[in-house]
């Protein structure tokens, strides 16, 4: 059995699926992009895009009853792999010293409107 987690903290989706679901004691969320859900828009630069994507993804997990410490997996997907270590950087602010899930990083040639980066996660309940 699933549940569908939906935020009004973070942005809806754009498309036909939903912002996260649980099922058999894992959170995934779908692929964040950074738009600023009370403004609906983008930061500018690769570090506000990755903050406000992460900044997404938690919105997600809180809305589901966990936290950043229960992500086991993430996938971040860059429009520029030369981007790759300001978004680092960011991300390292997230999970501090020890506590970073597995992670996967990979360049694609476009992402959704435009943006520099998107970012999913699972987690576990």
């Amino acid at each position: 059995m699933k549940q569908v987690i939906n935020t009004e903290h973070a942005p809806a989706a754009i498309g036909p699926y939903v912002q996260g679901v649980e099922a058999a004691g894992l959170v995934f969320t779908s692929g964040q992009l950074p738009i600023d859900p009370a403004t609906g828009a983008f930061p500018d630069g690769i570090e506000a895009q990755t903050r406000q994507s992460l900044k997404n993804v938690k919105a997600i997990l809180a809305e589901a009853g966990v936290g950043m410490d229960r992500i086991v997996k993430t996938t971040v997907f860059l429009s520029d792999m030369e981007n790759f270590a300001a978004m680092n950087g960011v991300y390292a602010e997230f999970f501090g010293e020890g506590g970073c899930p597995a992670r996967s990083a990979v360049e694609v040639a476009r992402l959704p409107k435009d943006a520099l980066v998107e970012i999913e996660a699972v987690a576990v309940k």
